[in-house]
């Protein structure tokens, strides 16, 4: 039986850096959680291997059917959520899933699964150096990376509920720290 890797961070944080270096290391057996969304299949993607594409009316069905772990509608008839039966269906299969999601979604996650879930929360070293971050991928307006650095201090105050923070000062640092927590957990 698989176990459950989530990983929650404010935007800028490098978590999707840290998680994709973790991914191809054979030993962990990592696969991504497939989740559903109401959003229109984009470019190659495929149904069943990056997303469950469902109509809103199919996700509302599961809504009331009590399918989901957890579900967020974005926008209006843009829902994203996670079905039991898929997390289900990787775990029994020995995958160990790998969680991308926003501090609720963890913490829905992390009580759901309970000790089968280890809940990791990427932490920058300082708001200053998130900030300094944002602004240098340069693909952000100023108005856009407040709203980033505004919701980051609300998502900080949630790190203390996680299994462990790593503070990403150091990249490498980081990278090597997740690696031993992930590794240590899943054997």
């Amino acid at each position: 039986m698989g176990k459950v890797i989530i990983f929650c961070a404010p935007s800028g944080s490098g978590k999707s850096t840290i998680i994709s270096s973790l991914m191809p290391r054979k030993e962990l057996n990592l696969f991504f959680s497939v989740s559903a969304t109401t959003r229109p299949p984009r470019g190659q993607e495929q149904h069943g291997v990056e997303y469950l594409f469902l109509t809103p009316e199919e996700f509302r069905a599961h809504i009331a059917a009590d399918d989901f772990i957890e579900y967020e509608e974005v926008y209006a008839d843009r829902f994203y959520g996670t079905l039991k039966s898929q997390v289900e269906k990787q775990l029994a299969a020995g995958q160990n899933v790998v969680f991308d999601v926003d501090v609720h979604g963890g913490m829905r996650l992390k009580e759901y699964f309970g000790d089968s879930a280890l809940s990791l929360f990427i932490q920058p070293p300082s708001i200053k150096a998130l900030r300094q971050r944002l602004e240098g991928r340069g693909t952000d307006a100023p108005e856009i990376i407040q709203q980033r650095l505004d919701r980051a201090a609300y998502e900080l105050s949630f790190a203390p509920r996680f299994d462990r923070v790593i503070v990403n000062d150091d990249l490498e640092t980081a990278k090597a720290e997740a690696y031993s927590t992930v590794s240590s957990f899943v054997s």
